[in-house]
């Protein structure tokens, strides 16, 4: 009687079919440990949400030299005429007969952990006084990632006060970027505000001019 080559008894079989099995529970254990993501659906779309973007108020120009709340000479600060435009910004976001633009819930503005109050705090001061918010400034320009993704998540409509370099950083972390009428880069002008809307997942985009000033376009 021939002898059965080495290796294929009931040993052998075993051995293989364990190896068979081995991947089914690997991908078992893989499956159990992370589970898949399931697919975006309906209920992924992005909740809808209200940005009102304004640049700071005029800063001083060559030659000139603003100041700080307490009246100090500040080159960092405001001139006079954005201290004016400033104290007035309440008549376009609190008017008494209503407005084409609400009234924000929360109030950002660049700024960071140090340094002076900054145009961009001094310039929505006031309002946020007048709307019994705090004015938001933890983000720094250059923040803008950062800054999107808490102003998305903020309570709508959120009002932000930036630098005007930072502008289209701020546009494209929101992905408002390539909306039509979208300028690539904010105008030499302080009396704008840019109005993003997103609704079922899509933005819209428009721009409204200030008219608070003597001289606004």
């Amino acid at each position: 009687m021939p002898h059965a080559p080495a290796g294929s008894g009931p040993r052998r079989r075993t051995v293989l079919a364990a190896a068979a099995l081995a991947p089914l529970a690997v991908a078992g254990c893989s499956a159990q440990n992370h589970p898949r993501t399931p697919a975006p659906g309906p209920s992924g779309t992005p909740k809808d949400a209200l940005l009102l973007l304004i640049r700071h108020a005029e800063k001083p120009y060559a030659g000139d030299i603003g100041e700080d709340a307490q009246g100090n000479e500040d080159p960092g600060s405001l001139a006079g005429r954005g201290r004016r435009r400033a104290g007035e910004l309440h008549r376009l976001f609190l008017p008494p007969g209503g407005s084409s633009l609400p009234r924000p819930a929360v109030v950002f503005a660049a700024g960071g952990p140090a340094g002076a109050p900054g145009r961009c705090r001094q310039t929505v001061q006031a309002l946020a006084s007048s709307l019994k918010t705090p004015v938001r400034a933890e983000f720094a320009v250059g923040a803008e990632t950062a800054l999107a993704r808490a102003a998305l998540a903020a309570a709508m409509p959120v009002l932000v006060c930036w630098e005007h370099t930072g502008m289209p950083r701020l546009i494209r972390a929101i992905g408002a970027d390539q909306v039509l009428g979208v300028p690539a880069a904010w105008p030499d002008r302080y009396d704008l505000v840019w109005v993003f809307t997103r609704r079922q997942g899509r933005w819209s985009f428009r721009e409204l001019a200030q008219h608070l000033l003597p001289g606004d376009a």
